[in-house]
């Protein structure tokens, strides 16, 4: 479990932690339990998510199992900072569907003294890297990374594999689009769809060709 740093009263700057992982890893639970310590140590908290991220609540920042806790939602991470003003912590939550400028963002406020916790998805359904948050990654303190259990093998998982055609990169879901999978499952899942594809194709080019013939 991740504890938290000690705050030395000499040192006037901040830090960024990242917490990342696939769909249903608890990457909103981990962010809410650290926010809501701070807040019971009477800390001054602002919770900020991209405005694009209305499954459960416009407002709310709610994990899968239901824990929430309030925020504000921000069309871009320009928008942050003015709100941050005078915060001890600001939490960030779907980090990955921010503009590049979250990750200066994140430093200029860690540089003023603010504790930064950011949470995002750190791959996308293709298994690419998603949007800043590899940038986020690279200039944290404290990196911690969660895993989803599998659901075909039982395995710990790390991918967030899409279960429909849709090739949009931001596509909000639940366990109806998405399912975690561990690398083995998510690479038998991603070749079966190849196959599967050919073989469509194959057979449509088969019936082009009879109708010519």
């Amino acid at each position: 479990m991740f504890l938290e740093n000690t705050v030395n009263q000499k040192e006037q700057f901040g830090w960024i932690e990242v917490i990342c992982g696939s769909m249903f890893s608890g990457k909103t639970e981990e962010l809410i339990r650290r926010l809501k310590r701070a807040q019971f140590a009477k800390q001054k908290v602002e919770i900020f998510k991209p405005a694009v991220d209305v499954r459960y609540d416009d407002e709310m920042v709610v994990s899968h199992d239901a824990n929430q806790i309030r925020s504000t939602p921000v069309p871009a991470a320009a928008n942050i900072p003015i709100l941050a003003d005078g915060c001890d912590v600001v939490g960030i939550d779907e980090a990955q569907f921010f503009d590049d400028e979250i990750v200066r963002v994140c430093n200029d406020l860690a540089n003023k003294g603010i504790r930064v916790i950011v949470a995002g998805l750190d791959m996308d359904f293709k298994g690419n890297p998603f949007g800043p948050m590899p940038n986020l990654m690279a200039t944290a303190e404290y990196v911690t990374k969660v895993h989803a259990v599998c659901t075909r093998t039982g395995n710990l998982a790390q991918f967030s594999y899409r279960k429909n055609n849709s090739e949009d990169l931001v596509l909000l879901g639940e366990t109806e689009e998405y399912e975690p999978l561990s690398r083995a499952a998510y690479y038998k899942a991603v070749t079966g769809e190849k196959v599967k594809t050919m073989k469509v194709n194959d057979a449509e080019e088969l019936k082009f060709k009879d109708k010519d013939a």
